[in-house]
């Protein structure tokens, strides 16, 4: 775990750590067309925000197996694991094995159509903690550049299976 929340606060405020909170809300609204969060402008004030909001997003890259670059602190919380743990696993070991398959085809159908709105499924902890996420919005992560730096998904709904 993270020694402090002061370890944490500055982590969040590195330059990686807000670019990457801005590409996730600039994606989303651009996707999907609404805002996840309303913007204040400040992208310090928009990156804390969207750690700190009371829903769970999570982004992995676009390597050959996916690492998550990013969990906000509700993520965080469903996969028991601080943010630098987190920021290194790759996103197949959200899922249990037998249900891999599953989220890869969720995967590929939200690459194929920008976004998703219908992804549900059963992830689990660091700590072998099962739930299940529903309502998810799945999308693919394009910065300004039209380059494709991942996907995104935006979790309102969880319980604990």
């Amino acid at each position: 775990m993270m020694k402090s929340q002061a370890d944490l606060a500055q982590t969040l405020a590195t330059p990686t750590v807000v670019a990457d909170s801005a590409l996730i809300l600039k994606s989303f609204h651009a996707v999907v067309g609404r805002p996840l969060l309303p913007a204040t402008g400040d992208a310090r004030a928009d990156s804390r925000a969207l750690f700190d909001a009371p829903f769970a997003v999570l982004a992995h890259g676009t390597q050959d197996d996916p690492v998550f670059f990013y969990g906000n602190a509700c993520a965080l919380r469903l996969f028991e694991m601080d943010f630098t743990a987190f920021t290194r696993m790759p996103s197949r070991l959200s899922a249990e094995p037998m249900l891999r398959e599953e989220r890869q085809a969720l995967l590929a159908r939200a690459a194929q159509h920008g976004f998703i709105d219908d992804y549900a499924g059963i992830r689990i902890s660091s700590t072998g903690a099962r739930f299940r996420i529903e309502n998810v919005i799945l999308w693919t992560l394009t910065d300004e550049a039209g380059v494709t730096r991942g996907q995104a998904a935006y979790v309102p709904n969880w319980r604990v299976v």
